[in-house]
């Protein structure tokens, strides 16, 4: 008798240890196996707290004080560089307008920003081109403090995305050497991320 009942007591240890591994299993096939929602954005998430918006001493092109908290409640795309602009800087300055467009009828709730990071002068046809674009200048060594860019690359390679409490919280993949189809795709990805972030935010 004693016998036939060591079996059946060591079945309900394993059921009672295979009930209290289920959740570390569980969480292991989550994220080895199958893929949070969160691990299929193109573009970087960067934890909000450690990047709000720093105070820059930016100021606009006719030098007034103006900074990027005059923008917050809204979601700021954000890109950073030198004044002369070569095409890389343009090409970007285009995503971030076509970006905007993409969003169909919330694309009011996104505000687009080129932090110039030198004195250099612009060109008037590249401020006209990119009209709805602010054009802040703020100091390069503050700007880069406050930008994380993937390694092996610089901030004005990246576009940014920042949310309506002023937190930097998305940094886009370098894109500035692709062409034609894979700018295209890379365009695509962005969208999706954006898409989905203002389809979940009850903000901005």
């Amino acid at each position: 008798m004693t016998e036939a009942v060591r079996p059946a007591g060591r079945w309900k240890l394993i059921a009672v240890m295979l009930v209290c591994a289920a959740p570390i299993v569980a969480s292991y096939l989550a994220y080895y196996v199958i893929k949070p929602a969160g691990r299929n954005n193109y573009g970087a998430l960067i934890d909000p707290r450690a990047h709000p918006i720093p105070p820059l001493a930016s100021t606009t092109l006719d030098g007034r004080p103006e900074t990027l908290d005059k923008y917050k409640g809204k979601w700021i795309m954000l890109k950073v560089g030198g004044g002369a602009c070569p095409q890389a800087c343009q090409e970007q300055l285009l995503e971030m307008r076509q970006l905007r467009l993409m969003q169909g009828k919330d694309m009011d709730r996104i505000e687009r920003v080129w932090l110039i990071t030198d004195q250099a002068q612009l060109e008037t046809m590249l401020i006209r081109e990119y009209d709805g674009t602010h054009m802040l200048r703020a100091p390069a060594g503050a700007v880069a403090q406050w930008l994380p860019a993937d390694a092996g690359s610089t901030a004005d390679q990246h576009l940014y995305l920042i949310d309506p409490r002023g937190n930097l919280m998305m940094r886009f993949p370098k894109d500035t050497d692709l062409k034609d189809a894979a700018r295209i795709e890379a365009r695509k990805k962005m969208n999706k991320d954006i898409a989905k972030l203002l389809k979940a935010s009850a903000i901005g």
